[in-house]
């Protein structure tokens, strides 16, 4: 399979002179993807979690399909008024994780940082912009991001909305909740509402709205169950899955195909019996990286057990009020304000999950992942729970130290083999 995907990535970087057929076959390539997940797959992987693979391929392809019905996102952009409004998200960090899965991510990085781009900007920026510069990106209707955890959110945006001349709004999330920061992000909202009905020729109709609030509640609740019973449970996992809950637990939340996952998830968990060493990941996951997926993707002793940044808001949503629901849950956002909003987070999920080990990954070009971890370690070893910290790369192969990577975590899943089981 990698020999026929890497012959498709030549095929693809072959013809960059050629901006509408690599937008061909970018697509044509996710569309075999989706078949060959639907009716082949992986038969041992759970059945929420293969329908989790099948729905993300439906998700990145539905802007590729009607670029005139979607808008650029980020990973913390307030996309339940798009769903309300039947747009199509692209959720640009997934865009680039898929180009590095076409092995494509090094040509156009280093297409980015030929134009001007910096390198020490996030990889995920990069691989993107570096698309925007060749032109295979589909020129979608608006450009929308909020300053939530990145801060090159704003001149990524900046430049896409400059480039295909698309409007665009950096949404301002204040740091501290009051009902003025309240107040203040619900007319930011307003204002996003106003730009996507003028670039999109759409209304939006706040009960549609509510309806999408209630169904992003419907899936948080099936989310409380499953991680309930993830405190007495395992369940086979692996880095591309566990990123993939992100598209669930962002950008696609409101949609009715999120909340049957998390139904089918809530259910499949409890056919899982409690084994081996329970595993805590803390930001990005290099989903390619060969000696991370041998020592976690299914791994029966060393159990991957979840990724922080897929809880960092579980609380209900006020359906009767979503404007003002959506700046709550914002502002409330974990990975919003202090960093120690983060550590305690994280702390109280490795008691409430029982975790055995931490692993966090320091993202290339990432100030967050890099500034805070010697924070969130100090606190994590106050508990006496291992934690090691990875540098490297979630999207550009190149910037993976593979055998470091290796003996690192070699040493330290022999460290917790050496340990008594804490829970």
């Amino acid at each position: 399979m990698e020999r026929v995907i890497r012959a498709y990535s030549s095929l693809i970087k072959k013809n960059l002179d050629k901006p509408e057929l690599v937008k061909f076959l970018i697509r044509l390539g996710l569309e075999v993807a989706k078949l060959w997940v639907d009716y082949t797959g992986d038969k041992y992987v759970p059945e929420s979690l293969r329908y989790l693979n099948s729905i993300c391929f439906k998700f990145i392809l539905e802007p590729l399909r009607e670029p005139e019905n979607s808008g650029f996102v980020n990973l913390l952009a307030p996309t339940e008024i798009l769903h309300s409004m039947d747009i199509y998200p692209l959720f640009i960090e997934a865009y680039s994780s898929f180009t590095s899965g076409f092995y494509c991510e090094d040509i156009l990085i280093d297409k980015a940082t030929t134009e001007g781009i910096s390198d020490t900007l996030c990889s995920y920026h990069k691989a993107f912009l570096g698309a925007l510069e060749f032109s295979i990106l589909p020129r979608l209707k608006f450009a929308l991001t909020s300053s939530i955890l990145c801060d090159g959110n704003s001149n990524t945006f900046r430049y896409i909305a400059k480039r295909y001349e698309i409007p665009y709004l950096i949404i301002d999330i204040p740091y501290e909740y009051s009902e003025e920061s309240v107040s203040y992000v619900v007319s930011q909202l307003k204002e996003m509402i106003s730009m996507i009905e003028a670039a999109t020729q759409k209304r939006f109709d706040i009960d549609r709205l509510r309806e999408i609030i209630r169904l992003e509640n419907e899936s948080k609740k099936y989310l409380r169950l499953y991680l309930e019973e993830l405190k007495s449970h395992t369940m086979p996992n692996s880095i591309s899955l566990e990123m993939y809950k992100l598209f669930v637990t962002h950008p696609y939340i409101g949609r009715e195909e999120t909340s049957k996952f998390f139904k089918l998830l809530a259910e499949d968990i409890t056919k899982y019996p409690n084994s081996g060493y329970r595993v805590f990941w803390v930001h990005i996951m290099p989903y390619f990286s060969y000696p991370i997926q041998r020592y976690l993707n299914f791994n029966e002793d060393f159990n991957l057990i979840g990724c922080d940044l897929n809880f960092d808001y579980l609380e209900e949503m006020d359906e009767r009020r979503p404007l003002e629901a959506i700046a709550r849950k914002l502002i409330l956002n974990v990975n919003n304000g202090s960093f120690k909003r983060k550590i305690d987070n994280i702390k109280k999920l490795i008691v409430d999950l029982r975790i055995d080990g931490v692993i966090h990954f320091c993202q290339w070009g990432c100030k967050q992942s890099f500034g805070g971890f010697m924070l969130l370690k100090k606190e994590i070893e106050k508990m006496g729970i291992p934690f090691l910290a990875i540098d490297g790369d979630a999207v550009d192969r190149r910037n993976n130290p593979e055998e470091q990577i290796n003996t690192r975590l070699s040493a330290f899943f022999e460290l917790l083999e050496q340990r008594e089981k804490r829970w």
